[in-house]
């Protein structure tokens, strides 16, 4: 990419510009922080019993005691079945008083609910009893549609650019977020949620891209995680917005529709001058170039302009690339089967079960959120203090002993358990952010923060963190002490957008290229 590095120290690697950029990309991560974890609100458990409504037929002034003693068993403790119910019979009344009945059955007639509850995804959809999994499983549709998401739009956003898939995706977001909340059928609900997974890694992941390849290599940990921790405010709007909005329809509208306020970004969102020169498209290059540069109130000369050239086309790579190599394999397997797994497995097996501390959802969603500032600004300092690997080791090392302290917590010490289900939480979200700017070093800036999006299934119930996040977030931090260090640049794998060339410690690649570190040559 001819001359790139000497017009972006000309443009400035965080100069106005790149500054307005990244507070563009703040407002999306607010909506995506409600998707993330919108579902655990509009699914909260309410008592429920069989509709046993068909023995009114029978005895039409019977009490609501009486009709319940006749048509629902007790379980040990003396409270009404759930999830049973007698079957009907087609005795007169006095029989059925005299002799009672015996043969239960599951619920046929659908679930009572408690008049006063407001609408919920668990009462409109019946997600009890034998149906309750459906929760989960909808859950993990949503992971699917992260994952496909990362899948589709990385390769996109290299074919027709960063700003149009960010505007489709965002389109695509508000679109079926809000169609979200007029689903007739769950089956329905789970295919949009899936949809808009996918529009939030097409979100995530290249407007991260656009940040990285506009702001200097000595800023963009910075840029990454001032976005982080604004994800992080959106998850204590969330807790705001659920605790006033019970109604899950008016919540995911309410969510949702605010998105679509971003629609001025046709106007203002700009395109990587980056992938525009190595798509041979200079002159548009040069035009949003020196309109980064004039926002800098700097100038770039003509002769440094006229050094732009189109890149030579080379030989399309695979993901397959990323193992050939024994170096390169070994950092590809840490970071994908260590601690980029490990990490979702632990932050969002702490995000998904907020419901399962004990205390109330609302105050510890606001704790969880707030405590994500501290522990992403602070990642800031670690990773100059100790570095990427020794910054990522520590962190997973404490994640995974908050977690195994949680697993010896009684059930009767919520808040016990939640305190340390917070702590938990600051270590994973730091822990998060490292692996991004970690990953984002040693690999393209559109690659692996897609293969890095979140495991596909949710932890089954009552999964406060057990034994796979405990014994894998230790693991990896001990495992971590053998990957590699991004702080040198010859560690450094470095890959077009387009194209996977490998250059792992081999020197540099045929061409010129941006400098990695300042005051020391290419690679």
């Amino acid at each position: 990419m001819s001359g790139v590095g000497e017009i972006w120290r000309a443009v400035g690697d965080f100069g106005p510009f790149q500054k307005w950029l990244v507070l563009l990309t703040l407002f999306p991560c607010l909506s995506v922080a409600f998707h993330q974890f919108c579902q655990l609100f509009m699914v909260q458990h309410v008592p429920h019993r069989c509709d046993t409504s068909w023995i009114r037929a029978i005895g039409p002034n019977l009490t609501e005691e009486e009709r319940l003693n006749l048509t629902l068993p007790r379980d040990a403790d003396g409270a009404y079945e759930q999830c049973s119910m007698y079957s009907p019979v087609d005795w007169d009344l006095g029989s059925i008083m005299l002799y009672g009945l015996n043969a239960t059955e599951k619920c046929s007639n659908g679930w009572v609910y408690p008049s006063a509850q407001p609408p919920s995804l668990l009462t409109e959809f019946d997600l009890v009893c034998d149906r309750k999994d459906l929760n989960d499983i909808s859950q993990s549709i949503y992971m699917l549609g992260l994952f496909l998401g990362s899948m589709i739009f990385g390769p996109l956003s290299d074919r027709i650019g960063r700003r149009p898939v960010i505007l489709i995706s965002i389109f695509l977001q508000g679109l079926f977020g809000v169609g979200i909340a007029f689903v007739p059928h769950f089956y329905v609900y789970m295919a949009f949620r899936c949809v808009v997974g996918a529009s939030v890694s097409g979100i995530t992941m290249t407007i991260l891209a656009l940040a990285t390849e506009w702001v200097g290599v000595s800023s963009r940990p910075k840029a990454v995680l001032i976005s982080h921790c604004c994800f992080a405010i959106g998850q204590m709007i969330l807790a705001g917005l659920s605790y006033g909005i019970r109604n899950w329809r008016l919540l995911e509208i309410a969510g949702s529709a605010p998105i679509f306020a971003l629609f001025f970004y046709i106007w203002v969102l700009p395109e990587s001058a980056r992938w525009l020169v190595t798509k041979g498209r200079i002159e548009e290059a040069k035009k949003v170039l020196q309109k980064a540069a004039s926002i800098n109130k700097r100038t770039i000369s003509p002769e440094l302009l006229e050094q732009l050239k189109p890149e030579k086309q080379t030989k399309s790579g695979s993901p397959l690339d990323l193992f050939r190599k024994k170096h390169l394999r070994k950092v590809t397997l840490i970071i994908l089967t260590l601690y980029l797994f490990v990490n979702s497995l632990v932050y969002y097996g702490l995000s998904l079960n907020v419901t399962n501390f004990g205390l109330d959802i609302y105050l510890t969603q606001l704790a969880f959120g707030a405590v994500e500032i501290p522990a992403r600004i602070g990642c800031i300092f670690l990773l100059q203090w100790l570095g990427r690997k020794k910054s990522q080791a520590v962190l997973l090392l404490l994640s995974g002993l908050v977690c195994l302290i949680i697993t010896g917590i009684p059930e009767d010490q919520p808040v016990t358990t939640t305190v340390l289900a917070v702590l938990g939480k600051f270590a994973a979200s730091a822990s998060f952010s490292t692996s991004y700017v970690y990953s984002a070093e040693l690999f393209p800036t559109v690659g692996m923060e897609g293969i890095q999006e979140r495991p596909v299934l949710r932890l089954p119930p009552p999964a406060v963190p057990r034994e796979g996040p405990v014994l894998g977030a230790t693991s990896s931090g001990f495992w971590l002490l053998v990957a590699p260090s991004s702080r040198s640049p010859r560690d450094r794998v470095e890959l077009h957008p387009d194209t996977f060339v490998v250059v792992l410690g081999e020197g540099c690649p045929q061409g010129p290229r941006e400098r990695a570190v300042k005051g020391k040559p290419s690679c």
